[in-house]
């Protein structure tokens, strides 16, 4: 019997199966000869045998009607023995009427009739199938079986088809055909196991090998999934980042083109860093800020009259002074007569602060002057003011901070020590200095140095505690350090559930969910059948990112449509 304009029309279709799948097996139609029109047990499907006397001319055995032919396709998993009535464990797939008796599917230059089996996992290699013809009566729901094949087979994923033929036992039926395993977009490897999408945007920067599928980075980045942005060449490894290729960011307390030169602690002076916030006093240098002068004794040269100056602190020093000489700076002459020898017959007594003991007619720390001078001999010293008297021949009237008979001897004003929080005296002429230690100033050093007041050194929105000499930071909820330069990443406790992304915010986190899930840890499923997609009263089944429909007896379709 002639093709008719509908199989040339179903010759060319190619039946397609809608499902999320990693691949395709696909089976090619290319030739079935029933030329006889026999069923499997060699009957007429219709009608009935043709005699070597019939009046059409055909051959002998042909059957007066044709088989009006349709195939099952039944694809499962590699069994020794094929079990023809189980479950097709891989798909099966049913076509409608496609022509009478024998079908050329490669006429008029037709790629052939293609059923295509999709599926949802790792493609094993090996496959059991079974092909059936079979003729569909006048009544659609009865079908008597033509023809029965089952053959195991083995095949890895390929664009290539490969041909194949069966033919049975007593002759009567033969089949051509061609199949193939062909991964879906996006899916490589024998086993169409192995996803890979090119990308360029944050998630990834790659291209896809074939037929491997895997990841190729483009120019400027690595890592697993190329995210890995290259940086400028030197960049330091540990201190610099970059976002994108040939560039070179620098983390928090870190500088210079290629972030290998540390930031020192704000307010430093004098000082270097090894790491970050450090503040490592130069020679000469200390305090919190390198600031106050350890080297005073070189950078000022306070001892007079051959004194010997040693560096005691921060800012202070000691004169050791030449025995004759005394004073904060050696500046004073020492008028001690155990040094210096009484004058005029004087004697010495005493063994601390000796006096001499001067004889009638001399006065003075050494007897040196006689009652006899006056004014006008100018003997008062450091700006003391001569009076003459009648009895001693004058007297002088000393100014604050000196005292004796001619103001030569200086008043010690750090006798006791006014100096608070650990302040050093120092004797100046009618006063006195403190030097201070570190955190404290003022006159008396009585005054905290407030260590925030200045430059609050506490970063993102950290408040500071002023202590002594130093100060404390009070972070606010998402860093921690102390200055509060860390951010706290809230995704060490990987809060995100069922495979789930973690995007680190400020004292926060942000899930990017795979398919499937929601919620702010990804832990909800998505119930693809809360909208109901099933038709026809179809029962819905929830799977993950998907569902599938169980269609009533009538109605099939990914929705039972």
């Amino acid at each position: 019997m002639a093709s008719s304009p509908t199989l040339i029309m179903l010759m060319v279709l190619t039946v397609v199966q809608v499902s999320r799948a990693s691949g395709v097996f696909e089976l090619r139609f290319d030739r079935f000869q029933n030329e006889l029109g026999r069923d499997a047990k060699g009957h007429c499907c219709d009608g009935f045998k043709a005699s070597s006397s019939s009046s059409n001319g055909g051959g002998v055995g042909k059957c007066s009607e044709a088989c009006r032919t349709q195939f099952r396709v039944c694809l499962k998993h590699y069994q020794t023995t094929i079990d023809l009535v189980g479950a097709c464990t891989y798909g099966d797939f049913s076509t409608p009427f496609l022509g009478d008796n024998s079908l050329d599917f490669t006429s008029n230059n037709s790629a052939g009739y293609t059923v295509r089996l999709p599926f949802e996992f790792s493609w094993p290699g090996t496959f059991s199938l079974i092909i059936e013809a079979h003729h569909q009566t006048s009544n659609t729901t009865d079908k008597v079986l033509v023809m029965q094949m089952a053959t195991q087979r083995w095949m890895d994923s390929s664009n290539a088809w490969k041909a194949d033929s069966y033919s049975d036992t007593d002759g009567l039926h033969s089949l051509n055909y061609s199949y193939r395993v062909k991964c879906d977009e996006h899916y490589y490897g024998d086993g169409c196991a192995n996803l890979c999408r090119p990308r360029d945007d944050k998630f990834g920067h790659y291209t896809c090998s074939e037929p491997s599928g895997d990841k190729v980075c483009l120019p400027g980045w690595s890592g697993e999934y190329c995210s890995k942005a290259i940086c400028l060449p030197g960049c330091h490894d540990e201190h610099g980042f970059c976002n994108d290729p040939n560039e070179c960011l620098c983390k928090l307390g870190w500088q210079g083109k290629l972030c290998d030169q540390c930031i020192r602690y704000p307010g430093c002076l004098h000082g270097s860093c090894q790491q970050p916030w450090q503040c490592y006093c130069n020679e000469g240098w200390g305090g919190l800020f390198c600031n106050q002068d350890l080297n005073y004794c070189t950078n000022h040269k306070p001892c007079k009259n051959g004194g010997t100056c040693f560096n005691t602190g921060q800012g202070s020093y000691t004169c050791t002074c030449p025995a004759e000489y005394t004073g904060t700076d050696c500046e004073l002459v020492k008028d001690d007569c155990t040094v210096i020898p009484c004058l005029n017959g004087g004697t010495c007594s005493g063994e601390t602060n000796a006096t001499c003991n001067c004889p009638t007619g001399f006065h003075g720390r050494r007897c040196e002057t006689s009652t006899q001078q006056t004014c006008s001999d100018n003997p008062c010293l450091h700006g003391a003011t001569c009076v003459d008297t009648t009895d001693r021949g004058y007297m002088c009237l000393c100014p604050d901070g000196f005292d004796g008979a001619n103001c030569g001897h200086q008043v010690d004003d750090c006798a006791v020590n006014r100096c608070q929080n650990g302040g050093s005296c120092v004797d100046k002429v009618n006063g006195f200095k403190c030097i201070c230690p570190a955190g404290f100033t003022g006159p008396l050093c009585q005054t905290d140095i407030d260590d925030c007041q200045t430059d609050n050194p506490c970063l993102n929105g950290g408040s500071c505690a002023d202590l002594v000499n130093s100060f404390r930071c009070l972070c606010v909820p998402g860093f921690t350090g102390s200055l509060c330069q860390t951010n706290v990443d809230d995704c060490l406790t990987k809060p995100c559930s069922n495979g789930g992304q973690c995007h680190d915010l400020i004292n926060d986190y942000r899930c990017t969910c795979k398919p499937g899930f929601a919620g702010k840890d990804c832990s909800s499923e998505v119930n693809e059948c809360s909208a109901r997609p099933c038709l026809n009263g179809g029962t819905c089944l929830d799977r993950i990112n998907e569902y599938k429909c169980l269609c009533p007896r009538g109605y099939s379709g990914l929705r039972c449509e």
